[in-house]
C-alpha cells in the first residue's frame, strides 16, 4: 500500500509539473473566462483596427518612398508578403497543433504589427519588415483554428462568419478615423496610435486570451515531430487533379481571386493616384463598400441561396465580379468607382458560395482536405496577384509624377505617361490591370458553368492520412490508406 501511495504522489506531481509547464509556454485556459469565439474576435478587431488606421500615412509615405516606380514597388512588397505567408502557413498551422494556439497568436500578431512604429522611422526599413513579415502574418490562420477548437461541427460556419464580419468591420471605420487624424493632427498621431492599438492586442492576448487547444489533446502531441507533408504548402495543391470536381472548383477559385487580391493591394492607392480621391473620400470608400459587402454575404446571400441555389449564386457573383473590375478598368471618373463598388460589394457574395457548395458535397470527415485546397489557391494568389498588378501597371507606365500630402491629389496628382501612346491608352482604360482581371474572372465564369450542382459525392475516408490545414487538423484521426495518391478525392464526380 505504501508503495502504491508513493506512485501515486509521483504521479500526481508528474501532472501538476506538467501542468506548470503547459503554463508557461502558453498552453492552459489562462486567461479571462472559458475559450471562446469573441476571444478570437477581440484578437482580429484590433489588429485590423491598427493596420486600418494607416491607410492614409501608408499611401503617402509609399509614394515618397518610391515616386519613380510606385504601383509596382507596392505589388512586390505585397506580393511577396503574400508569398512567404503561403510558404510557412502550413507549418505554423502544423505546428500550433502540438504546442498549442496561444503561443502562435503572440507570434503572428507580434511581427504583423511590428513594422507599425518604423513608419516614421525609417520608411525603407518599414516596407522591408513588411515583406519579411509575411512570414508569421498567418493570423487568420491560428484564428480559425482556435476556433476550430472550440466550435461543434454544426457551430462553425457560423463562428467563421462572425470573425470575417469582424474582419470587415475594422476596416469600415478605422480608415475614415485615420485620415480625420493625419490631416487635423499628422500622421506621427496616427502611427502612435496604430501602434498603441497592437500593443494592446498582444496585452490582450497574454492576459485575456485562454489556451484553445484541449489538454487531452496536447500530451500525446508532446515531441510528436513535423512531418514534411504537414509543413509542405504545396501538399494540397498536389491534390487538386485527383478529383474533378474539386480541380473545378480550384480553378475557379484561382482565376477570381488572383484579380481580387492583386485588386486588394493596390485600389486605393489607385484611387489616390490615378481617379484623384482625397484621403476621406478613400476612407468613406472603404467603409461605404464594407458596410454593403456585410450585408451582402449576410442578408442577400442566405436569400440568394434559398431561392436560386448554390451554383447560380456562384456565376451571379462571378458575374457582378467582372462587371465591377470592367467598370474600374474602363471607369475614369469618381462616381463610376462608387457605382463599381456598390458591384464590388455584391461580388463578396462568391467565395462563401464556392465554400457552402464544398461543405454540402464533401464529406465530414474530409471537410478540411478540400478547404485546405482552396486556402492554399487562395495563399498562392495573395503572392501572385499583388506583383502582377504592380507589373501590368508597370507595362503601361501608370505613375503619378508628384503628390503632395499636404494639398491633397486632387492638386497635385496626374497619371504620368512616358510617351503620348500610353497617354491615348490611358485615356481609354485608366486601369489595365483591372480589365485584365476581368478577362480572367470570365475565365472563372466559363470555368464555373461545369461545376455541378447536385451530386452525390462520397470522400473516400481512408484515402488520406492526416490532413494539418491550421483549422481543423487535429479533428482527422490518421488514415493508413496504401493508394493516396490514385483515390479520387470526391467520389464518382464528374464534369
Amino acid at each position: 500500500m505504501t508503495g502504491e501511495k508513493k506512485k501515486k504522489k509521483r504521479l500526481n506531481r508528474s501532472i501538476l509539473l506538467a501542468k506548470k509547464i503547459i503554463i508557461k509556454d502558453g498552453g492552459t485556459p489562462q486567461g479571462i473566462g472559458e475559450p471562446s469565439v469573441y476571444h478570437a474576435v477581440v484578437v482580429i478587431f484590433l489588429e485590423f483596427f491598427a493596420w486600418g488606421l494607416l491607410t492614409t500615412p501608408m499611401l503617402t509615405v509609399l509614394h515618397q518612398t518610391f515616386p519613380q516606380h510606385t504601383f509596382l514597388m507596392n505589388g512586390l512588397i505585397h506580393g511577396v508578403k503574400g508569398l512567404l505567408s503561403f510558404l510557412s502557413a502550413p507549418l505554423i498551422g502544423a505546428l500550433s497543433d502540438v504546442w498549442g494556439r496561444k503561443s502562435f497568436l503572440l507570434l503572428t500578431v507580434f511581427f504583423t504589427c511590428a513594422p507599425i512604429p518604423l513608419m516614421k522611422i525609417s520608411p525603407w526599413w518599414y516596407f522591408a519588415v513588411i515583406s519579411m513579415s509575411g512570414v508569421f502574418a498567418v493570423t487568420f490562420s491560428v484564428i480559425f483554428a482556435y476556433v476550430a477548437d472550440i466550435t461543434q461541427e454544426h457551430e462553425r460556419i457560423t463562428a467563421y462568419g462572425l470573425v470575417s464580419a469582424t474582419f470587415a468591420a475594422s476596416l469600415v471605420t478605422s480608415p475614415a478615423i485615420g485620415a480625420y487624424l493625419s490631416e487635423t493632427y499628422g500622421d506621427t498621431l496616427v502611427v502612435i496610435l496604430a501602434t498603441a492599438i497592437a500593443l494592446l492586442d498582444i496585452c490582450f492576448i497574454l492576459v485575456a486570451v485562454p489556451e484553445s487547444l484541449p489538454e487531452k489533446m496536447r500530451p500525446a502531441s508532446w515531441g510528436a515531430p513535423i512531418s514534411w507533408e504537414q509543413a509542405d504548402p504545396f501538399a494540397s495543391l498536389r491534390k487538386v487533379g485527383q478529383d474533378s470536381t474539386v480541380l473545378l472548383i480550384c480553378i475557379t477559385v484561382f482565376l477570381s481571386y488572383l484579380p481580387e487580391a492583386g485588386q486588394y493591394s493596390s485600389f486605393f492607392l489607385y484611387l489616390r493616384q490615378v481617379i484623384r480621391f482625397t484621403s476621406e473620400t478613400v476612407a468613406a470608400f472603404i467603409a461605404v463598400v464594407g458596410i454593403l459587402s456585410i450585408l451582402a454575404q449576410t442578408v442577400v446571400l442566405g436569400i440568394l441561396m434559398r431561392s436560386i441555389g448554390n451554383k447560380n449564386t456562384i456565376l451571379l457573383g462571378l458575374g457582378f465580379q467582372i462587371l465591377q473590375l470592367a467598370w474600374y478598368g474602363f471607369g475614369s471618373q469618381p462616381w463610376m468607382m462608387w457605382a463599381a463598388g456598390a458591384v464590388a460589394a455584391m461580388s463578396s457574395i462568391t467565395f462563401p458560395a464556392i465554400s457552402a457548395i464544398v461543405s454540402r458535397n464533401a464529406d465530414p470527415d474530409q471537410q478540411g482536405v478540400v478547404q485546405g485546397m482552396i486556402t492554399g489557391i487562395r495563399g498562392l494568389c495573395n503572392g501572385l496577384g499583388p506583383a502582377l498588378y504592380g507589373f501590368v501597371f508597370y507595362l503601361f507606365h501608370v505613375e503619378l509624377s508628384e503628390m503632395d500630402p499636404a494639398e491633397g491629389p486632387e492638386k497635385g496628382g496626374k497619371p504620368n505617361m512616358a510617351n503620348p501612346t500610353d497617354e491615348v491608352s490611358s485615356a481609354i482604360i485608366p486601369g489595365p490591370p483591372f480589365l485584365f482581371g476581368a478577362c480572367s474572372v470570365l475565365l472563372s465564369l466559363l470555368v464555373a458553368l461545369f461545376i455541378p450542382e447536385h451530386n452525390a459525392l462520397n470522400l473516400r475516408p481512408g484515402s488520406y492520412k492526416k490532413h494539418n490545414n491550421g483549422a481543423q487538423s487535429h479533428l482527422h484521426s490518421s488514415q493508413g490508406g496504401t493508394c493516396e495518391g490514385k483515390e479520387p478525392l470526391l467520389e464518382d464526380s464528374s464534369v
